[in-house]
């Protein structure tokens, strides 16, 4: 019998006291990277609105999810490709990778630039933008966070979701410190500048591990499987899908600036930063499902229904924390953002709940190649977010937002668990 070296012991030792379904592991690790990330961003955002003023806030965070949609239009959805694909790409892994950075590189400078020059007309608040430091860091930011994204679903293919975490602290811990210099030199923008510098250096420091090391062992360890047919159109279709996803999660805030002011977007650009939190969770797990997926295609249902109770559990105990907890966590930022943002994060913090089974299904339909369905969700997802805001905005105020998420997710879900049969059941030969 063969002895096991120190090495492979530990990491035995380590698996041990995690689940034992990689599935469920993996989702844990992502989870643990985005609670870490999201709580050093709350201290980000604390020092920002301590720092500055609310309208330079809303401003900022405005111009961030602008910066964000656009990297979900330029990235073209290839970290969910790479979590698809790289698991069986074996020796062409590192050849996938890069072909996919410079794919989504190229398209999120050109989709920036194009951005930058239409601000006068579809975003005249945002004219800050125009100065050429700034807008150079806007377009630094947009093409870095679009690789950033895609090394995330890199490190998860390759079942190095631990690495995730630690880019994540670079990026988070580089990006305070780059604020406090930017707001001890007075400058306007250092909410965006802190970001593009932060993003360069945790892009420097993932990536040379990332190709140096996790990538050559995952092609020495993994079987080249055939190349799957039709890869450009799947990746066409999830990008397709992927940008109405993208739109519900980064345009509110826009509309929210454009209706009610640059105060207003900045009361529920903080809460929904806050209230993100669940629905980072729920795609952690939907990550982690889609990913496992393609090692044990006849497990999916399986692991789709551990998901579902798992992380049902844990955005529950989150829920009832952001709920019970709103002025307290929201007075952190300023007595202006509790009296104005908590209703506003209790209802977007509800409509995290439903929200973890349409992420479920995108993710089955996903795997299954399905792509009709899980660009649908996203579909109706996207258009009753943005009309829902639209319409209630005016009526109720920044709570409006929170509601129309409320109450989209919650449509969304009752129409999933009526027709459960049609997307939850036994994988297929021909589906898998």
């Amino acid at each position: 019998m063969r002895r096991r070296s120190p090495s492979a012991v530990l990491r035995a030792g380590v698996a041990a006291a995690l689940p034992g379904e990689p599935v469920l592991r993996t989702g844990h690790v992502l989870a643990v990277s985005s609670l870490i990330n999201s709580g050093l961003g709350f201290f980000f955002w604390i020092f920002a609105t301590r720092w500055y003023d609310e309208r330079t806030v809303g401003l900022s965070y405005s111009a961030l999810s602008a910066s964000l949609l656009l990297t979900g239009i330029g990235q073209l959805n290839l970290n969910d490709f790479l979590v698809r694909f790289v698991p069986s790409a074996g020796r062409r892994t590192r050849r996938l990778v890069l072909t996919c950075y410079a794919a989504s590189t190229s398209f999120s400078l050109v989709v920036a630039v194009a951005f930058l020059a239409m601000v006068p007309v579809v975003a005249p608040r945002l004219e800050f933008l125009l100065t050429p430091v700034t807008a150079g860091c806007f377009v630094v930011a947009t093409a870095g966070y679009a690789v950033f994204v895609l090394q995330d679903g890199a490190l998860t293919a390759v079942r190095r979701p631990g690495w995730v975490v630690g880019e994540n602290v670079i990026f988070a811990v580089t990006k305070m410190v780059l604020l406090a210099l930017c707001a001890a030199l007075g400058l306007f923008s250092g909410i965006l500048l802190s970001w593009a510098g932060a993003l360069v250096v945790s892009l420097i420091v993932a990536n040379f591990l990332l190709m140096g090391r996790a990538i050559p062992r995952h092609e020495r360890e993994t079987k080249t499987m055939p190349k799957p047919p039709r890869l450009l159109r799947y990746a066409a279709a999830d990008w397709v899908g992927s940008l109405f996803r993208m739109a519900a999660y980064t345009i509110p805030p826009l509309i929210v600036l454009n209706i009610l002011g640059a105060e207003q977007s900045a009361y529920f650009s903080v809460a929904w930063n806050v209230a993100y939190v669940p629905y980072l969770l729920a795609r952690n797990m939907g990550t982690s499902l889609l990913a496992e997926s393609m090692r044990g295609p006849e497990r999916l249902v399986e692991h789709a229904l551990r998901v579902l109770r798992h992380a049902g559990l844990l955005l529950l105990g989150t829920t009832v924390v952001l709920v019970a907890a709103a002025p307290q966590i929201l007075s952190l930022f300023g007595a202006a953002y509790a009296a104005e943002g908590s209703t506003v994060l209790r209802v977007l913090a509800l409509s995290a709940l439903p929200n973890l089974l349409l992420s479920v299904a995108i993710d089955v339909a996903r795997a299954r190649r399905r792509l009709r369905w899980a660009v649908g969700l996203q579909v109706v997802m996207c258009v009753l977010v943005l009309g829902l805001t639209r319409l209630l905005l005016p009526e109720l105020g920044v709570v409006g937002a929170g509601v129309a998420w409320l109450v989209t997710q919650g449509v969304i879900a009752v129409c999933l668990l009526m027709c459960w049969s049609r997307w939850l059941v036994p994988m297929t030969e021909r589906s898998s």
